[in-house]
């Protein structure tokens, strides 16, 4: 990369970084994880993270107890936030917002485990789908956004999926992929991973960042389909504009929009072609389910038949960034944060 881009590139990381809540840390501050949640509810009791949740089939094994309650106790030593849960700000929709690769940070407890540069970092993190989408909670919808890295956990992947080069001692693993629940390689194909992790460090991994998460959507969807009778799972994502070598579609140029409901299965058929209309009607080109055809998270939580949608979204990144850079398009960057909001704000109303 050439020096004056490199520069640019760590300037740009280093306002990202900033703009995580306060006492949040990014490399060596140290950091127990516990989320943060304004909204009041009868499903959440708004506790450290940590806690025992209920186990949902697909998502995997959970700690042991005794591990459970050592994690409990890192995490009450801080008020740090791994994610956010943001109430909306009008009469609520059934609509619940989840970003959950736009983070930076890499907490303390797993620093010394991750080998990472500020341009891996930005290049692998879904950049700024947060910002995108800040205007969700004034159109009705929940919203949840992670603040940490894919490099500490991926929470679009199922808890148990792990290869033996990741975990060497987990007694279960998958076939061969460097890119499950805990990352041990970049797309780029450089080494995430210090050295491969004992099954413990991946238990604290899914207790601190994995589990609570998940829970937290869960008892938010059982929320607002009690609220509403139904509720809608939007998973927010971004994409590269041309496919990257390793990816399936390397060097093909990939549409603007890529909703993926893995064969319309995860959504009814209304939403899917809401989603369709509305963006093409923006002048947008659309692709539904290539090359992303919705990851854990929708497949997991999208039960059309139990009255809960799951659709993901896909924003090409040079709709709103300079890629090369990472800086923002101006006017590029507000009018898709408008387009955003509109969108969200109608499909609560389907």
């Amino acid at each position: 990369m050439h020096r004056s881009s490199r520069n640019n590139l760590l300037a740009l990381f280093l306002r990202k970084a900033r703009s995580l809540p306060q006492s949040f840390a990014v490399g060596a501050l140290a950091l127990r994880p516990k989320f943060h949640c304004s909204m009041k509810c009868d499903l959440c009791t708004n506790q450290p993270i940590g806690g025992v949740v209920s186990r949902r089939e697909g998502l995997g094994t959970r700690p042991s107890g005794k591990l459970i309650t050592a994690i409990a106790r890192k995490a009450e030593e801080d008020s740090v936030r791994f994610f956010d849960r943001i109430p909306p700000e009008s009469a609520g929709t059934p609509v619940l917002v989840e970003v959950p690769h736009a983070g930076l940070a890499i907490p303390d407890v797993v620093r010394h485990e991750v080998l990472a540069t500020p341009e891996a970092l930005m290049r692998d993190a879904d950049i700024y789908v947060d910002k995108l989408y800040e205007q969700a909670p004034a159109n009705g919808a929940s919203m949840l956004v992670a603040h940490v890295s894919r490099y500490v956990v991926d929470l679009n992947r199922s808890a148990d999926d792990v290869d033996a080069q990741t975990v060497v001692d987990h007694p279960a693993p998958r076939a061969l992929q460097p890119r499950g629940v805990v990352w041990r390689m970049t797309t780029d194909g450089q080494p995430v991973l210090a050295k491969p992790l004992t099954l413990t460090q991946l238990e604290e991994r899914l207790g601190l960042f994995h589990a609570p998460y998940h829970d937290a959507i869960e008892h938010e969807l059982q929320r607002l389909k009690k609220t509403h009778g139904h509720a809608i799972l939007l998973a927010a994502h971004s994409m590269p504009s041309v496919g990257r070598t390793g990816h399936r579609d390397t060097g093909t140029k990939r549409a603007d929009i890529v909703p993926g409901t893995r064969g319309r299965t995860t959504a009814a058929g209304h939403i899917v072609d809401f989603a369709d209309a509305f963006f093409r009607s923006a002048g947008l080109s659309v692709r539904h389910d290539d090359p992303y055809r919705g990851g854990f998270t929708t497949a997991h939580y999208g039960r059309p038949e139990d009255h809960v949608h799951a659709i993901q979204i896909e924003l090409n990144r040079a709709l709103y960034v300079h890629e090369d850079s990472g800086e923002p398009k101006t006017p590029d960057f507000e009018q898709l944060q408008a387009l955003l909001g509109t969108f969200v704000q109608q499909l609560g109303k389907l």
